[in-house]
């Protein structure tokens, strides 16, 4: 409605928007109270925008108060090292990330609205910082989401060891399809920037501005992210005075420096700023010709950046490039085992004596002598596709990772354990093993969440499988669950072969991890028997599960 506002001047329009304004959200925005956790992310963030577009239109504070306030929480408190936010499409609480690395974190749509949010929040007040995380998302994130084949991805999953799923390209549409094909005709969208008195370049992209209303063209040449270098060349109808502002990025640690060569000057002139200097924009004002060449240089160096809320969990970045740890192919055989995901053993020391250049024409590079069990290649995230990968990895002493050894072997002995226990499992959520298992039900419903397949029945729903039993053995059920589902409407009882077992509530039982919950079999329900029906029964008007795994085993002590 305001841009109906806008391209009207009908005030109808400006009074029905704000009809739509949302006082519960955007009130307490405007005072500075951040709401956020809890709210699903994608819904708020037009909201912000709409303000936006208002401010500028009908200019209320309050508007651009909040649409600003609710940036700064965003993207300082509530996004990851790729510049994406949420974890299944939800902000979580301020500052906590580290127990949120999920394969459903950063949906791609929050992220095209955050840039979208970004072009305002910097129209109101140049700021370099609020140009670094439009850099940082479109490179690490946007950049990151389109598979050579065009296909396009809705969650950009972080989990550890995860790997990248996208969208199939013709039978499926959701908004992250949408918006994914509008992202990467846009890297033009916030590299150039104007007010009376000067040139904003933000972004070194390479491109050409025709800046029709001084008559002049500008070109940048550009080889970002893989060179550290760019070129501005002025093409003016006239000599032009007017100021070229150069953003210095955040990660040019060792500064930012400029040479100016004028159209017939025998010597350049050089403009630096330096690298403990504010985040901010190199300056160069003068009377421009055409012809004149600016030669920009910002070193790129490797760095890493922690968690808000573990700095012992990192990412490794060269310049503005985040950097991955290649795992291997999707279907490594290893993914699932202890230990899968390697963890670094630096002793401190600074990231340059650990990580190695391998091809610094793409931008690879390798750990040496840190990673256990093993060093790994590191590889941009945006041009990683059908591979394995971490973008954050543990940082641990050698005592820790002693520590994690044990853990390791102790968990690697538990699995075998449980396997030599075990009698039948269901991999609920799958076709195949569904139907092996003779699965019915109604009301029932079967998705992926967090990795993993999982089932429920809805509205005093149910749904049954038959499992394998050993006839002259104690048994036990044994069933995965999400420790943080809840709502209270998740109450259901289990059944074998029609008889009541259990009953179980998911409430919030284990947050933000799987649980096991172990269920003894009756051996009257077993005994001389192959196999049992098991039922799971939602009380009326309730929910049963979601149900994430399911497995028969031989009682502990029975072995």
């Amino acid at each position: 409605f305001a841009d109906l506002y806008a391209d009207t001047g009908d005030e109808r329009y400006l009074r029905l928007s704000r009809r739509f304004h949302h006082r519960a959200i955007l009130e307490p925005l405007a005072e500075g109270v951040d709401i956020l956790p809890g709210k699903h992310a994608n819904t708020q963030i037009p909201k912000l925008i709409g303000l936006a577009a208002r401010y500028e239109l009908a200019g209320d504070p309050k508007d651009r108060a909040a649409a600003a306030f609710f940036w700064d929480r965003v993207v300082n408190h509530h996004s990851y090292i790729t510049g994406g936010n949420g974890d299944h499409e939800h902000f979580g609480p301020p500052d906590r990330l580290n127990d949120r690395l999920t394969t459903n974190t950063t949906e791609t749509c929050n992220v095209y609205n955050m840039l979208k949010l970004t072009r305002y929040v910097f129209g109101w007040n140049p700021d370099a910082r609020v140009a670094d995380f439009y850099e940082r998302a479109l490179l690490n994130h946007i950049r990151a989401t389109q598979h050579p084949d065009g296909r396009v991805i809705y969650n950009l999953s972080l989990k550890p060891g995860h790997y990248k799923e996208y969208q199939p390209l013709h039978d499926a549409w959701t908004c992250c399809m949408g918006t994914g094909m509008e992202n990467h005709v846009r890297y033009g969208d916030f590299i150039y920037f104007h007010d009376e008195a000067g040139l904003w370049v933000n972004l070194y992209i390479a491109s050409e501005l025709h800046w029709r209303d001084l008559g002049v063209r500008v070109r940048l040449d550009a080889g970002r992210p893989y060179d550290d270098t760019a070129v501005v060349t002025m093409d003016c109808r006239q000599p032009r005075e007017f100021t070229l502002r150069l953003r210095h990025p955040h990660w040019a640690r060792q500064g930012i420096s400029a040479r100016v060569r004028g159209a017939g000057a025998d010597e350049p002139e050089t403009y630096e700023r330096d690298g403990d200097a504010a985040p901010g924009y190199l300056e160069i004002t003068r009377r421009w010709q055409s012809g004149d060449r600016v030669e920009i240089r910002f070193p790129m160096s490797l760095r890493t950046e922690s968690m808000p809320d573990n700095p012992d969990r990192i990412g490794i970045f060269y310049g503005p490039t985040l950097l991955a740890a290649d795992l291997g192919p999707v279907n490594n055989p290893e993914a699932d085992k202890p230990g899968f995901v390697p963890v670094l053993v630096t002793d401190r020391r600074p990231v340059s004596e650990w990580v190695k250049p391998v091809a610094s024409s793409e931008l690879t590079f390798r750990t040496e002598g840190v990673g256990r069990p093993r060093d790994v290649a590191l590889t941009p995230f945006f041009s990683l596709h059908d591979r394995r990968y971490t973008v954050y990895l543990d940082l641990f002493t050698e005592e820790d990772w002693a520590k994690r050894q044990a853990e390791i072997r102790a968990e690697e002995q538990r699995e075998a354990e449980l396997a030599a226990r075990t009698v039948d499992v269901l991999r609920i959520g799958e076709m195949q093993p569904e139907r092996d298992h003779n699965l019915q039900g109604e009301r029932t419903g079967a998705g992926e969440a967090l990795g993993r397949k999982w089932r429920h029945a809805t509205d005093g729903g149910w749904f049954s499988f038959q499992m394998r039993v050993d006839p002259d053995q104690p048994m036990e059920l044994v069933c995965t669950y999400w420790g943080s589902d809840g709502g209270g409407h998740r109450e259901f009882e289990i059944l074998v072969d029609g008889v009541s077992i259990a009953a179980q509530k998911l409430e919030n039982n284990a947050p933000n991890r799987f649980f096991d919950a172990v269920y003894p079999i009756p051996a009257e329900l077993t005994r001389g028997k192959s196999q049992v029906t098991i039922r799971f029964q939602a009380r009326p008007g309730k929910w049963a599960g979601g149900v994430f795994g399911v497995r028969t085993m031989r009682a502990e002590s029975s072995r």
